[in-house]
């Protein structure tokens, strides 16, 4: 059970209105990923934060994982404050350590009146480091003018050269790209950690990877994946749902999204362990999981963590929201990756140099 700070909370549940005035001026230094979902964040977080408080963001990029962060805990030299993690990898900054508790008494009850522990769906507060931002998917898209004839339905077809051969660029990293090799080699989606968890399962994502390997275009970050699909870099892009969306309905890419075979997860701010501006970086996450901003993300399609937020998206956009399509795909398990995340990240690089 999470103890709340008792000092902090009454500060912190000011009213926006005494924000600005009540606090001295800060630079918070924060960092996402980039690209439609960074835009996303910056109008509908970062500046009404910035207005509201007078305070300053350096909102900067970074590729995911847990890799940076432990290094500026580790040496003390903090250079982050306040960082949008995927829950994949919040269990195991948390868990070792990296990442300040958040206390749930500094958040805004929704607009609607409800408490936040009841407003907020359990999974974003269930990790004592994070506080849930978005509700978002990994899925592969095609592009219609490069596919051919045949188009990819499944995660099987992600996997088949044979029926769609060319290229797939996926991200590098061993999260994700297992459970999918799972997934297409038969294992069934609730059975899928309890397999990767044993040497054999590991194997076998391993080697229906192998049987693609010559084919994968990797890539570092998100952003890049709807360029390498519009250039025809490959024929099939894994990425983050937002990203297709954003291409697709506002720059008019000939994309379809593949929903089958999707791993879906959330998103949450974390704050690095030892900051010196704890306190603003809490002031930060309170103000920026409010109903209102929150239900800025159906900009991107990624579905907010808060019931309030609902009743602010636009019907036409549900359908593209990831909570609509959870019946074909599989909840990504933090806790999993948080104990296994390292030695399956060794492997993969391992496999990566063979």
């Amino acid at each position: 059970m999470i103890k709340l700070n008792k000092t902090l909370g009454p500060v912190l549940a000011l009213s926006l209105g005494l924000w600005g005035a009540a606090q001295a001026q800060e630079t918070l230094t924060v960092v996402s990923f980039g690209g439609a979902y960074g835009a996303a964040q910056k109008v509908h977080q970062i500046d009404p934060y910035m207005k509201a408080t007078g305070n300053n963001v350096l909102f900067e990029n970074y590729t995911g994982g847990v890799a940076e962060i432990k290094a500026q805990v580790e040496a003390g030299k903090i250079q982050w404050d306040v960082v949008d993690i995927e829950t994949i990898d919040l269990e195991r900054a948390c868990s070792e350590g990296l990442l300040e508790v958040i206390p749930h008494d500094i958040l805004q009850a929704g607009a609607d009146g409800t408490p936040a522990e009841e407003d907020f769906i359990p999974e974003a507060l269930s990790n004592e480091c994070g506080i849930g931002e978005i509700i978002w998917s990994t899925v592969y898209a095609y592009n219609n003018k490069t596919i051919g004839e045949n188009k990819p339905s499944t995660i099987q077809d992600l996997f088949d050269l044979k029926k769609f051969p060319g290229k797939r660029a996926l991200r590098k990293r061993a999260q994700v790209n297992l459970e999918w090799a799972l997934l297409a080699d038969g294992v069934k989606p609730e059975d899928v950690y309890t397999v990767l968890a044993t040497p054999e399962g590991q194997d076998r994502a391993f080697a229906k990877l192998d049987s693609i390997k010559s084919d994968i275009v990797w890539f570092d970050s998100w952003s890049q994946a709807p360029q390498l699909l519009n250039d025809g870099g490959a024929i099939m892009v894994q990425s983050a749902n937002g990203r297709f969306f954003e291409a697709i309905k506002k720059e008019g890419k000939p994309f379809t999204m593949v929903w089958d075979g999707n791993l879906y997860d959330l998103d949450a701010w974390g704050i690095v362990k030892g900051t010196p501006k704890l306190k603003e970086a809490l002031n930060f996450v309170a103000f920026t999981t409010s109903t209102k901003a929150l239900a800025g993300f159906q900009d991107v399609a990624y579905g907010p963590p808060r019931k309030s937020s609902m009743a602010l998206v636009d019907k036409d956009v549900i359908e593209h929201l990831p909570s609509s399509h959870v019946d074909e795909g599989l909840k990504a398990d933090g806790i999993f990756w948080a104990d296994y995340g390292e030695s399956l990240g060794e492997k993969f690089n391992e496999w990566l140099l063979k």
